[in-house]
């Protein structure tokens, strides 16, 4: 499922703006459990970075690699001070969006998949955000939501990366056995069911409802935030039947970098 492109750039402000509530009146300094590596305030550096990184490349249009350490301002505010955190991040993903509207989805840019378009981007920053927003979500111990075309667009996306990283050897770690299969069914959004199949070459994926090695079901939001290692696959709110570990194996494979 793909949404529209100004669809994606209304979602990474909506996002935003949810990110900066789950962010007002926290301890910035905090660790995040799903990224240990940051703080909140880190975590807010790092999306509103990416945004004005977006930014930088949709608006000069370019057909180049660009290096984040050349964009202006994108590592964050001078000061800790929580009000200039949260209007960085407004300024940021505004920003953001305006040069992904002007460009409208068909224009030709650079992206780290290739040659591309803008309509990449708005869909990368949409997702970006929604999952960086379910790791600040559970440092606040905020409940997390998301409309479910955009948690099923972000399945479909993640789908997509674990095969792009595997085709140029982004990562090596076996998915699984020839043979096994995955098999993802949400219990709160009719027909959002997908069927990974693992053979000797990768692995093909479909919207399809099938007998699996193993199924992993629940909510759809919490579906993605299990694919994206952000909620254990023993958290209550879903349910794993079959062979566990062929899901853990994937679990612990599939990754970007």
């Amino acid at each position: 499922m793909t949404l529209e492109h100004a669809t994606y750039c209304d979602e990474i402000v909506r996002q935003t703006a949810e990110l900066r509530s789950h962010l007002s009146g926290a301890d910035l300094s905090a660790k995040v459990p799903t990224c240990p590596d940051w703080t909140l305030r880190e975590l807010a550096r790092h999306v509103g970075g990416a945004h004005r990184w977006v930014h930088h490349i949709v608006s000069t249009k370019a057909t180049e690699p660009v290096s984040p350490e050349q964009v202006a301002g994108r590592g964050g505010p001078e000061s800790d001070d929580p009000a200039a955190l949260d209007a960085w991040l407004a300024e940021g993903v505004e920003l953001c969006a305006g040069a992904l509207r002007d460009a409208g989805p068909d224009m030709e840019v650079w992206s780290w998949a290739g040659m591309t378009t803008a309509s990449f981007w708005s869909r990368r920053m949409t997702h970006e955000t929604a999952v960086h927003r379910a790791d600040a979500a559970g440092a606040v111990g905020a409940v997390y939501t998301l409309p479910a075309d955009v948690a099923a667009d972000a399945l479909d996306e993640w789908l997509g990366i674990i095969d792009f990283a595997r085709a140029f050897k982004r990562s090596e770690t076996p998915l699984g056995e020839p043979g096994q299969s995955l098999h993802l069914h949400a219990t709160d959004a009719p027909g959002a069911e997908w069927l990974i199949e693992i053979g000797e070459e990768g692995f093909t994926w479909s919207h399809a409802h099938d007998k699996a090695t193993v199924a992993l079901r629940g909510p759809l939001a919490d579906i993605l935030r299990v694919f994206y290692r952000r909620l254990p696959a023993d958290a209550p709110s879903v349910e794993v039947l079959g062979e566990a570990a062929v899901l853990d194996q994937w679990l612990s494979a599939a990754s970007f970098g």
